[in-house]
C-alpha cells in the first residue's frame, strides 16, 4: 500500500480532497484543488476558537515557567559569544484571504555566531536538504551552548510569545523565510494555508529524514486532518522529543 492510499485510508473528513490535490501534476490544478481544503478548515469555527484558546493558556504558562531560566540562559549565551542572546527574523505566516503573505517578527534564542546571516552564503553549496531551505547537521556556525539548545529544542521557546500574541500557533507548519517563500511553487505556498506553528507534524515524524517536499507533504496532511486529538498528538510527541533531544539539528 502506498504512502498516499494509506493517507486516504486514515485520514478524517478533508483528507481524500487534499489527496487528490497532491496527485495532481499541474501546480495550477493541484492549487485550485487546495482551495477546498482551506474552505472547509476555515468553516469549522468551533475547533479553530478552542485552538485559539489552547494557544493563549499554553503560551502564557510556559512563559511564566521559563521567564527566569530564560534570563540564565540568555546570560550563559551572551557570555560565549558577542551579541544579543536573543536573535529575531522575519518569518512568512499565514496567507491572507485574498492570497497575500504575510510576515512577523520571529523570535529564538540565539544558537550561532553573531556574523552567522553573513556565513551562510559560503556554506550553501554544503546544504544537506534539497529545496528551498538550508540544513547542516555540523554546522560551523553553531556555538558551543547553541548545540545542547538546538538538540533540546530550546532555542524555539522564545517563540511562546509569538503564539501569545496570534502571530504563531503552538502546532503548525513552520514559519519559513521570505527568501524560501521566493523559491515556492503553488503547491509549496499551500502549506502557508493556516497558521505556522512551533512544532508539527513533520517535526514529530520525519523531521531530519526527509528533504523540503517531505515537509510540504507532512504539512499539507496535517492541515486535511487537524483537530484537537491530532494537535494534542504533536504536543505530547513533541514534548519527547524536547526532553530526549531525539531527531533535532
Amino acid at each position: 500500500m502506498s504512502d498516499k492510499t494509506q493517507f486516504v485510508t486514515d485520514a478524517p473528513a478533508g483528507a481524500a480532497l487534499i489527496a487528490q490535490a497532491m496527485g495532481r501534476r499541474e501546480g495550477a490544478g493541484r492549487y485550485k484543488a487546495m482551495q477546498s481544503i482551506v474552505d472547509w478548515d476555515r468553516s469549522r469555527l468551533a475547533y479553530r476558537a478552542v485552538k485559539r484558546a489552547f494557544d493563549v493558556v499554553f503560551s502564557g504558562a510556559v512563559l511564566v515557567v521559563i521567564a527566569i531560566p530564560s534570563l540564565v540562559l540568555a546570560a550563559l549565551i551572551r557570555l560565549e559569544s558577542e551579541g544579543n542572546p536573543f536573535y529575531s527574523q522575519i518569518r512568512v505566516g499565514q496567507t491572507h484571504r485574498d492570497g497575500r503573505l504575510s510576515t512577523f517578527r520571529m523570535w529564538k534564542f540565539r544558537s550561532m555566531y553573531r556574523d552567522a546571516d553573513e556565513r551562510l552564503a559560503e556554506l550553501k553549496e554544503q546544504n544537506e536538504i534539497d529545496g528551498a531551505m538550508f540544513k547542516m547537521k555540523e554546522d560551523p556556525r553553531v556555538t558551543k551552548i547553541g548545540k545542547f539548545i538546538r538538540k533540546h529544542s530550546i532555542d524555539e521557546f522564545p517563540q511562546f510569545l509569538n503564539v501569545f500574541l496570534g502571530q504563531m500557533s503552538v502546532v503548525g507548519p513552520r514559519p519559513p523565510l521570505p527568501n524560501e517563500v521566493a523559491d515556492y511553487t503553488e503547491y509549496d505556498l499551500q502549506r502557508l494555508a493556516v497558521k505556522p506553528g512551533i512544532t508539527g507534524w513533520w517535526q514529530v515524524t520525519e523531521r531530519n529524514s526527509t528533504g523540503f517536499d517531505g515537509m510540504v507533504r507532512r504539512d499539507l496532511e496535517y492541515i486535511a486532518k487537524r483537530g484537537p486529538v491530532t494537535d494534542l498528538k504533536i504536543v505530547i510527541l513533541t514534548v519527547i522529543e524536547v526532553i530526549t533531544g531525539k531527531g533535532a539539528c
